[in-house]
């Protein structure tokens, strides 16, 4: 069995597909972005859960997503437990802003 688990491009592919097709003051909960490439068995996307969280932060930093908890902004590098993805803040760009995403 070999282990072709998405690389972090991937993961931010899908997270911010993910979070743009929401759309503004809507969120995506992490596990669907691991689930949309590991699939639905939790073998698949159970993995995944800690590269996207990474990927999570890392795109908060740069401003490309927002991470909350109980429906607000937390410090990307000081969070615990559930949290959701969403556009961040300010950011009502749907189509235009990433044309042909």
């Amino acid at each position: 069995m070999t282990d072709t688990r998405p690389d972090d491009a991937a993961i931010e592919t899908a997270m911010l597909g993910l979070v743009a097709a929401r759309g503004a003051d809507k969120t995506v909960c992490p596990s669907e972005v691991a689930r949309a490439l590991g699939g639905p068995h939790p073998d698949g996307w159970g993995p995944l859960m800690q590269p996207v969280r990474r990927v999570a932060v890392r795109l908060a930093h740069a401003g490309r997503v927002a991470i909350l908890r109980k429906g607000k902004p937390v410090d990307p590098d000081d969070f615990r437990g559930i949290y959701r993805l969403a556009l961040p803040a300010g950011d009502s760009s749907g189509p235009g802003s990433q044309s042909g995403v």
